[in-house]
């Protein structure tokens, strides 16, 4: 087998990072630049490279084995890395995505302190995202799960001397390791049963038992663990709580882990675990009902919000709820076209409300901006690209895989259909009231409305910038906006509907991975399909009858969008006032959804006081303090007063030497005596 040494793909940013972080405080700026550039521009380079040689493959998946990591008895790990459809996707996303977002971050960043560690830490995650991704086996993938992890602490946590960033980044890990629990019981479980971690060997076992039609078992279990793990990773209801709070970290920070990439991990996870998902049909039905909840929950959290990171932070986590949704349907080609669509605007999204805040010497609240759109025009015009992407209006990208969906959704649930129409209609509004909010009207500026402390009382980062005339940021800002704008038009074609006349060569490129009918890709270019290629049915390409419906639903989706972008324009840029007066008429509701339905309250008295208090006074105080610490303490205070006793003894007086003498001689006779009369 032809040998295309995936392992130099993340090899190189863990150069760039190795580098960067031991020797980069003596590095120049642009000697640090060259490195963390080089590294993932030649990682990206090298994905290129392995694409354009993936159609000669002769067995696809293609598998590279180095090295067997962990051996006990039977069971053995290998290291190695696993090349399919599916990870070639990931693959080029992480590669492609981050590298343009390191490039904005030499300007972005360039008034910063920690320089070299920012690039470092930046470096560090594409290597652990790349490990993930390429994986051959879950253990591997763990590794990079937990790696990624890391990485985010770190980057959320950057600003560490300020309090917030600081807490944020611990409520980051804290949540992630609840979820990554549930993801170590389902590997336990695999070993258990299946004795291999190895995707191969766990794909043919997992193809040969029944779908769990009857009722919950092993597969449901396994299932239901794994996607534990994802609500974690991907932010999902219940454990969504720490990527709102991630905005604390830089704006680039935002754009590649909390957008693009680390949080899409729990959706390729689901998609790559798609032979055991599609066995267990009950496990599917919780994705697909914790996605829509959350799609539509954090779509409401998002209308209100007034920091303009926190708006996309929610916008997030809805979209990720909704590539869950897809994926609960059994639609996995439309859930990782959703997530590659969604890394482009998303991130082009984040980095364009950097380049606000970096306009605005690091203003972030809405409410104090307003008529950017001719003070910072290339700004504006990518990031309308973006907003229009992300509300689904064609022919961007967003609306093709959004649209795809909701088809799918539709053929499996008209409740969570009309759930996902809903969630649609909410995402244009809320987008489009912050392209109004800043870039139309009046500046309202320092004279606007005070802030309202939704987590970010200082600027995320401060540019070196004087809050004065709105300036453009530089052109190594702005050309990876201009170039994800491209992507956010033109990248969801690939994927365009049959009923619009189109092909959907995305869906027919990752068929043999989510195992498509052969109706659908008409038989595999490729030779072998994936193992798992059997296990997903509900993916087909709809019926010349049904042409028709998914036509309707189309137009009913674009009228969805285009009703947001309405009622957006009506109440923040043909009568502004507007908006107050009915949150003031919402009275309780709207405090209710500004504060975040109290979750973080809530959370906080159920879990996180109790067990404050009882790491504090039982743990700390009762046993700690009081039992471990008291009986050595009495111990040696006990010590004390008889070395006391002893040490008066040794006066140094004959006589009193004498008389002990007697005494001891005295009472050994009177022992013998006494032992003799018995």
């Amino acid at each position: 087998m032809r040998s295309l040494n995936l392992w130099i793909i993340p090899l190189l940013p863990a150069l760039g990072a190795a580098i960067n972080g031991l020797l980069g405080k003596r590095f120049s700026k642009r000697m640090v630049n060259i490195v963390a550039l080089g590294s993932t521009a030649s990682a990206f380079a090298y994905a290129l490279w392995v694409a354009l040689q993936f159609r000669a493959l002769e067995t696809v998946p293609h598998i590279e084995t180095y090295a067997t990591w962990l051996r006990s008895g039977q069971f053995s790990v290998e290291y190695g890395f696993y090349l399919d459809q599916l990870s070639l996707v990931m693959l080029l996303v992480v590669t492609g995505v981050g590298f343009l977002i390191h490039v904005y971050s030499v300007a972005y960043m360039e008034h910063e302190g920690g320089y070299y560690r920012f690039f470092s830490y930046m470096n560090l995650f594409m290597f652990f995202m790349l490990t993930l991704v390429m994986a051959n086996n879950y253990l591997l993938m763990f590794v990079g799960w937990e790696g990624v992890g890391l990485c985010s602490y770190l980057l959320i946590g950057f600003f560490f001397l300020r309090d917030s960033a600081a807490n944020a980044g611990k409520k980051a890990f804290i949540v992630n390791r609840i979820g990554d629990f549930g993801f170590l019981i389902a590997l336990f479980l695999l070993i258990k049963h299946f004795g291999t971690l190895q995707y191969n060997g766990v794909f043919e076992a997992v193809a040969g038992m029944p779908a769990e039609t009857a009722g919950a078992g092993l597969l449901t279990a396994i299932g239901l663990l794994m996607f534990v793990g994802a609500t974690g990773k991907s932010a999902q209801v219940p454990l969504y709580v720490w990527l709102p709070d991630a905005m604390e970290g830089p704006t680039p920070v935002s754009a590649l882990i909390h957008a693009a990439t680390m949080v899409t991990a729990g959706v390729y996870m689901v998609a790559r675990s798609n032979a055991i998902f599609s066995r267990a049909p009950e496990a599917l039905m919780v994705v697909a009902i914790i996605g829509c909840l959350t799609a539509i929950f954090a779509a409401t959290i998002g209308l209100v919000q007034t920091d303009i990171k926190r708006v996309l932070a929610y916008s997030t986590v809805s979209q990720l709820g909704y590539m869950f949704l897809a994926c609960g349907v059994a639609a996995y080609t439309a859930g990782v076209f959703h997530l590659m669509t969604h890394a482009f605007f998303k991130a082009l999204l984040f980095l364009g409300a950097g380049s606000v805040i970096h306009a605005l010497g690091g203003e972030q609240d809405m409410r104090r901006m307003g008529g950017l759109r001719k003070k910072i025009p290339y700004t504006f015009w990518v990031v309308t690209a973006g907003t229009i992407a992300i509300a689904g209006i064609p022919p961007l990208a967003g609306f093709v895989s959004k649209d795809e969906i909701l088809w799918k959704t539709w053929q499996y649930s008209k409740v969570l259909w009309a759930i996902g129409a809903i969630t649609a209609f909410l995402t244009s509004f809320y987008m489009f009231r912050l392209w109004f909010l800043t870039f139309f009207g009046e500046r309202r500026g320092a004279e606007g409305a005070e802030h309202a402390g939704h987590g970010h009382s200082a600027p995320a980062s401060g540019h070196g910038h004087h809050a004065g005339e709105p300036h453009e940021s530089p052109m190594i800002m702005i050309v990876p906006l201009i170039i994800l704008a491209i992507l956010s038009i033109v990248g969801g074609w690939v994927g365009w509907p049959h009923a619009l006349g189109g092909n959907n060569h995305f869906e027919t490129f990752l068929s043999p991975v989510v195992g498509a009918s052969a109706e659908m890709h008409g038989g595999a270019e490729h030779a072998p399909a994936h193992p798992a290629s059997t296990a997903a049915a509900a993916e087909h390409e709809p019926a010349h009858g049904e042409r028709s419906m998914e036509l309707m639903l189309t137009l009913a989706s674009v009228g969805i969008a285009a009703l947001g972008f309405f009622l957006a324009y009506l109440f923040y840029y043909k009568n502004p006032a507007l908006p107050k007066r009915m949150a003031e008429a919402a009275g309780g509701l709207y405090r209710t959804v500004l504060n975040k339905y109290y979750v973080d309250e809530l959370y906080g008295a159920l879990f996180v006081r109790p067990i404050v208090l009882g790491s504090t006074k039982i743990l700390w105080r009762g046993i700690d303090a009081t039992l471990i610490d008291g009986t050595i303490n009495q111990s040696a205070e006990g010590a004390q007063e008889a070395s006391d006793t002893l040490r008066r003894m040794q006066s140094g007086n004959i006589r009193s030497y004498a008389a002990w003498v007697t005494a001891g001689a005295a009472c050994v006779i009177a022992y013998m005596v006494w032992r003799g009369l018995r």
